[in-house]
């Protein structure tokens, strides 16, 4: 029996127009009210997943959500911090140099603030802080303060640029650290107790909610740890290879309702 639905946002729980449909919402909607627990797993800061949390009514009680790809697990009602995994400014700084010598734009989520220290800010940088509602400051590493943590560090570009910067990543240079594509042009650094499986692990045992009793739907790269850790692993129709590959079943694309076809069919039974 399923108790606990972790969905992802972006080319999951969002069509290409970043919206819910009405078959989505209902579905979620109908779930919640069953008493299942519906938590947001995301690559996006709170910031970027507020406006949808009320959308689903999942801003009132006890609700949790998954932010900046498990760095974070918040209340959704509030924001307020349960679960921090961070990166040191020395770590910024480091992969931010790392970064300009492969040629690819950075960016940096911190205090609820998007960070880059490119004056020639990457139109990939520009899209990610509208899409997720998050203030853009642009700042010189001197004006950073040495004491600054942050959530997740991440390369931006055109996906063949970015996939040819990544192939060239020093070995061992990402040693000890989660790093994972969310998306064809982004590519993000977390600490090595990050991750929306191991943030979904934490945030279960709270819950005392099974494995076995969690669905998760996903579509990229980023999802896969949550698929490992749960008993039911739903890919999106739109989803890569490698998502499918290790999912127990494959839904609809983000464009056809899938997350409903999935609630609908293994959890509403409808």
């Amino acid at each position: 029996m399923i108790k606990l639905i972790a969905i992802d946002m972006d080319g999951t729980l969002l069509n290409p127009a970043h919206e819910i449909t009405p078959r989505v919402r209902a579905s979620v909607i109908a779930a919640r009210e069953r008493g299942i627990r519906i938590v947001l797993a995301t690559g996006r800061p709170y910031t970027g997943v507020r406006p949808y949390l009320h959308e689903l009514g999942l801003d009132e009680g006890e609700h949790f959500c998954i932010t900046s790809n498990g760095s974070v697990v918040q209340q959704a009602a509030t924001g307020e911090i349960w679960v921090e995994s961070t990166l040191s400014h020395a770590e910024f700084v480091r992969f931010e140099g790392l970064a300009a010598q492969l040629g690819v734009h950075s960016h940096a989520i911190s205090q609820g603030l998007m960070i880059t220290t490119n004056r020639d800010v990457s139109a990939h940088t520009v899209k990610d802080a509208y899409m997720t509602h998050t203030p853009l400051r642009i700042r010189q590493l001197d004006e950073l303060p040495p004491a600054t943590r942050y959530q997740k560090l991440m390369w931006v570009g055109e996906p063949a640029r970015l996939d040819a910067a990544i192939a060239r990543i020093p070995p061992g240079a990402l040693d000890g650290y989660t790093a994972v594509k969310s998306a064809d042009d982004y590519f993000e650094i977390l600490s090595k107790d990050a991750g929306k499986g191991p943030a979904l692990k934490r945030l279960s045992e709270r819950l005392g909610v099974e494995p076995a009793e969690i669905m998760a739907i996903g579509d990229h790269e980023n999802d896969l740890s949550m698929f490992r850790f749960v008993g039911t692993a739903v890919a999106m129709g739109n989803a890569i290879d490698a998502v499918k590959a290790v999912a127990r079943h494959v839904t609809r694309s983000n464009t056809h309702d899938g997350v409903a076809h999935a609630i609908e069919s293994y959890v509403l039974n409808v």
